[in-house]
Formats: C-alpha cells, sequence, structure tokens
C-alpha cells in the first residue's frame, strides 16, 4: 500500500511542492518505522525498514527511502565514497551542488569547510536558478561540482558536461551520476519519442530523454574529464551494504579536471 501511495504523489504533484512538503510527512513516518536492521550513514537513523520508492512499477523498490533524511541508495553511496576517497569533508573547497537533493544541502551547508552554493531550473531550496546547458559563470570557479540525475533529462547533455568542465578548476571533479542500463553497452536516446508514456516505456521516466549505458565515461570523457568507473559499493560486506541498502551494481563515476 505504501508503495503504492508514494507512486502517486510522485505522479501527480510538482517537484517544488514535494520538496517543500516531504521533510514534514518523513518526520511523521519515521514514527511509525522505529528500529535497529536499516541504517542511514548520512542521518544516522536506524529503522525497522527504510520506504518504499520510484515513480513506476518497473523502477520502483521497497526498502529504500530513508524516512529522516530522505536519502536513497545512490545518496548513501555517494555520501559514503566522498566521506572515504575524498576530501570533500576536510579540504576548503568551493561547491556548486547543481539540483541539491534534501538529504545533503543542510548537512553540505553546515560544513565549515565549505563555500557551498545550491542551484536549479525551480528547486524552491537552490540559492541560483540556471539552465546546466547554460551555466552563468566563468571558468575554472568551482573545486567540486555535484550534479546527481540531471543529464538523463537534459536535451544536450555533452553540452552541459563540457559547461561543467568548463567551471570547474583544473584538478577540481565534478560527481555526475545517472540512471544506467549497466547491461547496455550504448547509450539509448531516441529525440522522436516525445510522448510522456513512450518515454516511461523506454527511459524508465516520462521525463527522461536518454537511458544511459556502459559508454557513459567515454561521453564524459569526450568533453575533456579523466574519468574513474568505481565499482565502489562492492567494496563493502554484504552485512553492511544490506544494513545502509546501497545499490550493489551501480557503477560510481569520479570525473576529475
Amino acid at each position: 500500500m505504501s508503495k503504492r501511495i508514494i507512486r502517486f504523489l510522485l505522479m501527480i504533484f510538482p517537484r517544488s511542492f514535494l520538496i517543500r512538503m516531504s521533510l514534514v510527512v518523513s518526520r511523521l513516518v519515521g514514527v511509525f518505522l522505529i528500529g535497529n536492521k536499516v541504517e542511514c550513514p548520512i542521518c544516522g537513523g536506524t529503522f525497522r525498514k527504510f520506504l518504499p520508492y520510484g515513480y513506476t512499477k518497473k523502477s520502483g523498490r521497497d526498502n529504500a527511502l530513508c524516512p529522516r533524511c530522505l536519502s536513497l541508495e545512490r545518496h548513501r553511496l555517494m555520501y559514503l565514497y566522498l566521506k572515504e576517497k575524498t576530501d570533500f569533508f576536510t579540504k576548503d573547497l568551493k561547491v556548486l551542488h547543481i539540483a541539491p537533493e534534501q538529504c545533503f544541502y543542510k548537512r553540505f551547508k553546515a560544513l565549515e569547510n565549505l563555500d557551498y552554493t545550491t542551484a536549479d531550473l525551480e528547486s524552491p531550496i537552490a540559492d541560483v536558478h540556471f539552465d546546466v546547458q547554460t551555466i552563468p559563470f566563468s571558468d575554472e570557479v568551482y573545486d567540486v561540482v555535484i550534479c546527481n540525475h540531471v543529464l538523463e533529462h537534459v536535451d544536450d547533455d555533452r553540452k552541459a558536461m563540457s559547461e561543467i568542465y568548463r567551471i570547474l578548476k583544473l584538478g577540481g571533479f565534478a560527481v555526475l551520476q545517472v540512471p544506467q542500463d549497466t547491461n547496455a553497452e550504448k547509450t539509448y536516446e531516441d529525440p522522436t519519442i516525445t510522448d510522456p508514456s513512450e518515454r516511461e516505456k523506454h527511459f524508465l521516466q516520462k521525463d527522461h530523454v536518454r537511458l544511459y549505458g556502459l559508454d557513459y565515461a567515454e561521453r564524459l570523457s569526450s568533453v575533456g574529464f579523466k574519468v574513474t568507473a568505481d565499482t565502489y559499493s562492492n567494496s563493502y560486506s554484504e552485512e553492511i551494504a544490506k544494513r545502509f541498502r546501497l545499490p550493489m551494481k551501480e557503477i560510481f563515476y569520479f570525473n576529475q579536471k
């Protein structure tokens, strides 16, 4: 039942409304999930299980969404990667976070080592608003750019990648995770598919314009990035991966200028 309710809410309400309401609702829901079977490494919350999540039956899954901070599997993986394999939490860094996720927003904003700016096309929690295909900043401004699950919505993804590369300082890095079919060698896109229901069928979601394959690293490299494709979640024991609910098949792309 809860899975159908969440799918219904995701489908009928605009993203800006969901962002405003979700944290209030999540605190109430979390009371009913008290336990210690799963743990969110971002907020430290422990529960008997996470909430289900997904826009469609195909993409929906159980035990995915943290009821306290609203992290998903990919967010928990990114947080652990940044914490364990980068100096994100310790070095003075100028950071641009495009389409900021709520599980990160307040935490990153509070870090004294970060000069942290958020951006989005329309999100009410963003500091600035722009189209990622035309970023209104000078060259080599940021040490880190985070832009997760955005490029699959963008008509010209290589232009967006180029813009992100342009505003990064030499030696800086970008986190640019996307939905990916790890069984497909090539990215699947077809600009003639414009009907929302057909896009959902072909690209997993009605507002997606492509589904990335294993050539994603090549697309990133084509604009200049030095790409490291890391099966990072496989470094965890099965017990820890289950407790944190990490995405075992997701490739983490570390993209450096």
